[in-house]
């Protein structure tokens, strides 16, 4: 038994630092993620500010995990759940400031309204942004990107807090980016960042996020239950063609799915859980690995443990 497990024995809530955000146990985590599949978070805490989130890391004990879950957009809950604190960034992490071409966000702001809010400014060059699903916080760890552009070609500098409750700021070359990667310390919380665009043309800048928008609509499944991509594009490859070449498209396990529409998406059909849906994706990579060679790299970030 883990140290955190045992803790858990006398409420872990009862352990938790003093703040100024909101904690509560056995917080269901189900109804944020996309795929509405998962177990609850044995705390999750909200912190207010930054300042709040750094004061309660460097007094949390340090042998409770911490895992950080943002709209969810592509992350997998296990159906046990998820052991110690889950932060999720709220509305103190949500503003969005224009200074010229510049933009300065929260890393809960979703990556739509910060498209929405540089169309709006004449600030041309992210409008990739509103092809991704998710929050400037995920785009940031994992190098988000759609639509020939990637978040390290957009950012100048991120904000984030590590374990210790220290406050952090990462230039470009810092971050080490890469293909659907960040390579920044897993334990950094990131709570902000600067984006840099170009003076545009606001009708122009609504056109391409439209073209973004329809073709979104047109080749993926947004109205489904879904994780967006579930596998990295292996190089010289492209996953969903392997998928496809390896006979997966429509396979089912319970009702989670290999979508019809596009196949390097699963959806959940109704009542998957989330072990259906990994299982679902092993099954899928076990079968391409079969007919390619080729071994695929989950992009979804899987979390918590099986029930």
């Amino acid at each position: 038994m883990t140290a955190a497990h045992a803790m858990s024995n006398f409420h872990l809530i009862d352990l938790m630092p003093k703040c100024r955000g909101r904690l509560t146990a056995d917080a269901p985590l189900a109804n944020v993620t996309w795929f509405r599949v998962g177990g609850p978070a044995e705390v999750m805490f909200r912190p207010a500010d930054a300042e709040d989130l750094a004061e309660f890391l460097a007094a949390l004990p340090a042998e409770i995990p911490v895992t950080v879950v943002g709209v969810a957009s592509n992350l997998l809950i296990r159906d046990g759940g998820v052991p110690g604190v889950v932060i999720r960034l709220g509305r103190g992490f949500t503003d969005i400031e224009v200074n010229g071409a510049s933009l300065t966000v929260g890393a809960a702001a979703l990556d739509l309204n910060v498209a929405n809010v540089a169309r709006d400014n004449g600030v041309a060059g992210l409008e990739f942004l509103s092809g991704i699903p998710g929050t400037i916080g995920g785009a940031l760890r994992m190098n988000g990107g759609a639509y020939g552009r990637e978040i390290k070609d957009v950012m100048v500098a991120a904000q984030a807090v590590d374990r210790k409750g220290e406050l952090l700021t990462f230039s470009n070359e810092q971050m080490g980016f890469s293909y659907r990667h960040a390579d920044v310390p897993a334990d950094c919380i990131f709570t902000g960042a600067v984006l840099e665009g170009e003076p545009g043309d606001t009708l122009e800048i609504a056109r391409r996020m439209a073209e973004i928008s329809d073709k979104r609509a047109d080749t993926q499944p947004v109205r489904s239950r879904t994780g967006g991509s579930t596998f990295k594009n292996p190089p010289g490859h492209k996953a969903w063609e392997l998928i496809d070449k390896a006979g997966c498209r429509g396979l089912s396990i319970g009702d989670a799915q290999v979508s019809e529409k596009h196949c390097n998406f699963l959806i959940n059909q109704g009542s998957a859980s989330a072990a259906d849906l990994e299982n679902l994706g092993e099954e899928v990579r076990r079968r391409v690995f079969e007919t390619s060679g080729v071994t695929l790299e989950w992009e979804i970030k899987r979390v918590g443990v099986p029930k």
